[in-house]
């Protein structure tokens, strides 16, 4: 496992729900649990507007958006038809209860993606 970085034990990911991971450049993982004690990594972030997918509602291999309830695949990324789009997917593997991510991947992938912004905002001067 020279590649593979420990990132967290299995019991620190809610069932049902996410922990996100930091990376040092780019934006951070979302790694999912679901009640079959699978654990899943994508980037954090939604391919329709780019909502926080950590946040979202888990369930079997899914989770939903909660921004506009898309429906992306843990396993792939893949937005759910009829919506369109990926989130890249990060392989994690599992050993005795503990989770571990490619270091080459978290170094690399997705690098250029941006979190969105919360829309225009514009500074006014104020004169005293």
């Amino acid at each position: 496992m020279t590649d593979w970085k420990k990132i967290c034990l299995v019991n620190d990911i809610p069932v049902l729900g996410a922990r996100r991971v930091q990376r040092t450049k780019g934006m951070d993982v979302a790694l999912f649990r679901n009640d079959q004690d699978q654990v899943f990594a994508l980037l954090d972030r939604c391919p329709h507007k780019g909502g926080p997918l950590s946040q979202g509602i888990v369930f079997g291999t899914s989770v939903a958006c909660p921004l506009h309830n898309w429906t992306i695949r843990l396993a792939t990324g893949s937005a759910q038809e009829p919506d369109e789009g990926s989130t890249p997917s990060f392989k994690v593997q599992v050993s005795d209860g503990v989770v571990y991510m490619s270091q080459i991947e978290l170094d690399t992938l997705a690098l250029d993606q941006t979190a969105p912004t919360a829309g225009p905002c514009h500074r006014i001067n104020q004169v005293a």
